[in-house]
């Protein structure tokens, strides 16, 4: 047995057999498709990929990130949790790493390290209100500034105005199917809709009042600077208590609970439209395969679709 310039050592493919592998992976053919068309076991594929993948991660370069953004995602349904860190400048994933508890971010932080990126240098970071994802932020990056997604702030109003029309529902059976016609903007609702919405309001002043609070919410979105905004929604709470609705009221309270990290947004205007765009390509992949059974599989094709890495197999052409 000699090496040989055009293979690896004792892997049996040639460096052109690994390339075109990588070649239809990448056209977003699942590997145990690609196995089929190269005539291999999907496990010996899997090898392959894994070995490109993991030697481009390790390349690649980390050492300029200082703004992290961290989300959650399963590698199947309701099922092993992997935690995604994003440089949200370059809008690629840098890391992921198994679970979604407080031990995620630390070692998200210590890969930063190995990668030549001190914790010092995350300046912000955007996560949603997980209490696990606070702790390790505060405990891992001092330096770092937290700003809440706007997704997971706009779905606990959304989620208040729902509870009202479903306590409102109970006296009123009229309600029962409004669910989305009171959290879209009118701007994505029909002619129909928005009549039956506005008719609802006439007649319900409960459901008017809730409504009215939600609406009057959108407005803390344009403030540009944390003391306006903090000013502003210091106004929204008071109103909300003024309006004795309790699911507002509990809404507002966890709004009160996080406090800096929603008014921050003024001035950093972070949001995890990055992240979301990056668990659509993650979800598609995932839908592909049916599911991923080994989760170093998942992670590396994290890094495959989302990462932006840069390989040195040969390029190949037909």
């Amino acid at each position: 047995m000699v090496n040989v310039s055009w293979a690896r050592p004792e892997i049996g493919f040639t460096l052109l057999f690994e390339a075109f592998s990588m070649l239809l992976i990448e056209s977003e053919m699942p590997v145990s498709k690609a196995a089929d068309i190269m005539d291999v076991y999907p496990q010996r594929l899997w090898n392959v990929f894994s070995y490109w993948i993991g030697k481009a991660h390790q390349n690649d370069c980390q050492s300029e990130t200082t703004v992290l953004g961290i989300d959650e995602t399963s590698s199947k349904k309701g099922h092993n949790y992997v935690t995604v860190a994003v440089d949200m400048d370059e809008r690629r994933v840098i890391y992921a790493v198994p679970g979604k508890g407080a031990d995620t971010i630390d070692a998200i932080a210590g890969h930063l390290e190995s990668k030549g990126c001190k914790r010092e240098q995350i300046k912000q970071t955007c996560i949603d209100m997980s209490p696990a994802f606070i702790s390790g932020i505060l405990h891992n990056f001092k330096k770092a500034s937290i700003t809440f997604d706007k997704f997971h702030v706009v779905k606990i109003i959304n989620e208040a105005m729902d509870k009202v029309r479903k306590l409102e529902r109970n006296e009123f059976a009229m309600l029962k199917g409004y669910k989305y016609t009171f959290m879209k903007s009118d701007n994505k609702l029909s002619e129909q809709a928005k009549e039956a919405k506005y008719d609802i309001l006439t007649l319900l002043p409960n459901i008017a009042n809730a409504y009215r609070l939600k609406e009057l919410f959108a407005e803390f979105w344009t403030f540009k600077t944390k003391e306006e905004a903090g000013a502003y929604l210091s106004y929204w709470c008071d109103l909300v208590e003024e309006s004795k609705i309790f699911p507002f009221i509990k809404a507002a309270k966890s709004l009160k609970a996080h406090w800096f990290g929603i008014v921050n947004y003024s001035e950093t205007n972070l949001n995890n439209g990055i992240l979301e765009g990056i668990n659509s390509k993650i979800q598609l992949a995932k839908k592909r395969a049916r599911g991923y059974r080994n989760i170093n599989n998942f992670i590396n094709m994290i890094y495959f679709i989302a990462g932006k890495l840069k390989f040195d197999y040969p390029l190949y052409s037909t």
